[in-house]
């Protein structure tokens, strides 16, 4: 069981990360459409969905199916190529706490950077 230490600092991580990525722009503009995002920084990213399978994908590669026990070695893998890579976690709403918290603690294990995706408000 992790302790409640254990939690604040994964809650800590998740906001100093997520609160780095958010940049506060008080000025309102109308972003062009492209066919192509580019991301900022090298990005992979991990999908859990509703049936509780993972997935992992680099950049603009498709996301392919894993055991959880491929997740890490995958993202050390990305990370010696790209030091600077981030790490986008999709996890359906209706995967339970502890699946997230599973990859949030491969995260920490391996200093990943991570945030969690989320879908606009409609």
């Amino acid at each position: 069981m992790a302790s409640m230490t254990d939690i604040i600092f994964l809650l800590l991580i998740f906001f100093m990360i997520t609160s780095t990525l958010v940049v506060p722009n008080a000025i309102k503009v109308t972003l062009p459409q492209a066919q192509k995002q580019t991301a900022a920084k090298p990005l992979s990213r991990v999908t859990i969905d509703a049936a509780g399978s993972y997935y992992v994908a680099a950049g603009n590669q498709r996301e392919r199916r894993v055991a959880f026990d491929e997740i890490a070695p995958f993202l050390r893998e990305r990370q010696e190529r790209e030091p600077e890579m981030f790490v986008l976690l999709y996890a359906d709403e209706t995967v339970p706490y502890r699946e997230i918290v599973k990859i949030l603690n491969i995260a920490n294990e391996n200093r990943f950077k991570m945030a969690l995706a989320t879908r606009a408000p409609r």
